[in-house]
């Protein structure tokens, strides 16, 4: 939805955009009341904030629906979760590299899911 915006030079849209999206708290939410920038490294800065959000909230999106169809294929077939989970190491390495998710996170989560796996295996 973001993307259409990103190539036009409609400031105030954007910076509508980036009001409504963008929950960064403090600065921006005083009361019932939302407050403009007052420069405009400010204002650049809030679009970029506003986009990279978005950004990082469909990579977020992305890696629960791995998840939780990985843990789906857990129930059902062996070689099917083995491919499950390739995907979704792949998927967290690839955002702990680009910094949506901190690398520690990553390498929980795919340890944590290589368990579940093991478990699995072990019990068949």
């Amino acid at each position: 939805m973001f993307r259409a915006f990103l190539g036009r030079q409609n400031v105030n849209l954007v910076i509508d955009i980036a009001l409504r999206f963008a929950s960064l708290g403090g600065s921006l939410n005083r009361g019932n009341h939302f407050t403009m920038p007052n420069t405009k490294s400010a204002e650049r800065r809030m679009r970029n904030s506003a986009r990279k959000q978005l950004a990082n909230k469909s990579v977020k999106s992305r890696l629960k629906t791995l998840e939780a169809s990985y843990l789906a294929a857990l129930k059902k077939d062996k070689t099917e979760a083995e491919k499950a989970l390739r995907s979704i190491s792949s998927a967290l390495d690839k955002a702990a590299k680009s910094g949506v998710i901190h690398r520690g996170q990553a390498s929980r989560k795919k340890s944590r899911l290589s368990v579940r796996m093991a478990a699995i295996a072990k019990a068949a």
